[in-house]
Parts: C-alpha cells; sequence; structure tokens
C-alpha cells in the first residue's frame, strides 16, 4: 500500500471544507477495520485512509502548516500503514471504569505478545508488537499497544483467494478465539498485494 506525502493531504483550510464529509466517509471505513476481541479488547486495523484521517486531525488540532512539520507527522504515521504482506493495527484494552481498566493493566502484562491472527489452513501469526517504543512494564501493560502481523506469501495468497481467517488471544487472563466477519476480513484481503 502506497505511503502517503504532502502531496495527498488537505491544507488546514481545505480540510476545514472538506472534513465533515471526509470523516463520515473514514468512519464508515472503520466499520469494517474492527476486530472485537471479547468484551474488552479489539483490533483496529489500519490502512492508508485510516492514517490519512489521523495525520488530518492531528494537523487541524494542532494547526501544523509548515512543511518540516508536516513531514514530521508522515514520518510518525506512514510505518503504520500496510506494506501489502502484512496486517497493522492498533490493540486496545477498553475498560471504561477507571478502577476496572488499573487492575485489568497490572493482570494482562504481556497480552500484546499472546493475541494472533490465523489464515485457515496455516499457522497462528503472532505479532511484533510496539516496534517504535516498549509500552509495557513488569508491572502492569499499556491500554494501547501498534501490532504488525506479517503474512507468508503462501497466506497471502490463500486469503486472496477467500481463505477464512481466525483471531484471538491466548493470555491466562484474557482467552478468547472469533471468526473474523466476511467484512473485516474482506478489507484485510484489500490490504494485501
Amino acid at each position: 500500500m502506497q505511503k502517503l506525502t504532502r502531496a495527498d493531504l488537505y491544507s488546514l483550510e481545505q480540510y476545514a471544507q472538506e472534513r465533515k464529509d471526509f470523516r463520515a466517509k473514514v468512519i464508515e471505513h472503520k466499520k469494517n477495520r474492527r476486530l472485537a476481541l471479547g468484551e474488552h479488547a479489539a483490533l483496529y486495523f489500519e490502512d492508508r485512509l485510516t492514517m490519512q484521517y489521523q495525520i488530518q486531525e492531528m494537523l487541524r488540532i494542532e494547526r501544523i502548516f509548515e512543511p518540516e512539520a508536516i513531514q514530521e507527522e508522515l514520518d510518525v504515521y506512514n510505518p503504520l500503514i500496510p506494506d501489502g504482506n502484512n496486517w497493522k493495527a492498533s490493540f486496545m484494552l477498553e475498560y471504561p471504569d477507571l478502577e476496572e481498566r488499573r487492575q485489568a493493566l497490572a493482570r494482562l502484562v504481556g497480552i500484546e505478545n499472546q493475541v494472533w491472527l490465523q489464515v485457515e489452513g496455516f499457522d497462528k501469526i503472532r505479532p511484533i508488537a510496539n516496534e517504535d517504543l516498549d509500552r509495557s512494564t513488569p508491572d502492569k501493560t499499556a491500554s494501547v499497544h501498534f501490532m504488525r502481523f506479517e503474512l507468508t506469501p503462501e497466506m497471502v495468497a490463500a486469503v486472496k483467494n477467500g481463505a477464512g481467517l481466525r483471531a484471538g488471544i491466548d493470555h491466562p487472563q484474557y482467552r478468547v478465539e472469533v471468526e473474523v466477519p466476511r467484512n473485516v476480513r474482506d478489507s484485510l484481503a484489500a490490504d494485501l498485494a
């Protein structure tokens, strides 16, 4: 998937005019990019459109318009765009209650290494988590982790040909396995080259 450049971004003025429609488009797109893993965890699969939205929002909020600063945002978010043989996702532990979240994050240390995806007929794919920086301590995990799932050429071909996809978590304190819904599976298949 092609990385974003400055030419792909709206200026602040253009974005102010386009934001409502662009945001609606992204929200609709993201419906096919979220995979619930039980009640309190989810994978949000990133792609070029989700990253463009993230960058546009950062530029808007921070009122960034200098070319060097725009490039810094591109450099931060472009690595989260899939490369054609992988999927990239934000993994989130979602506990609305603050105390419940604090306790869960202490219980779930290491969970980011226990998430998996599985293409029908192949072994589980474990993520490469938090390549940019470690988000956990020995006492607690973070509520957000960034993950890359690398596929073999055979897995890519199988997904492109309609193979099913499963996902789960094998952490002793949080076990779940799900069939990836067709709409999410098809969206993920489109990320592959």
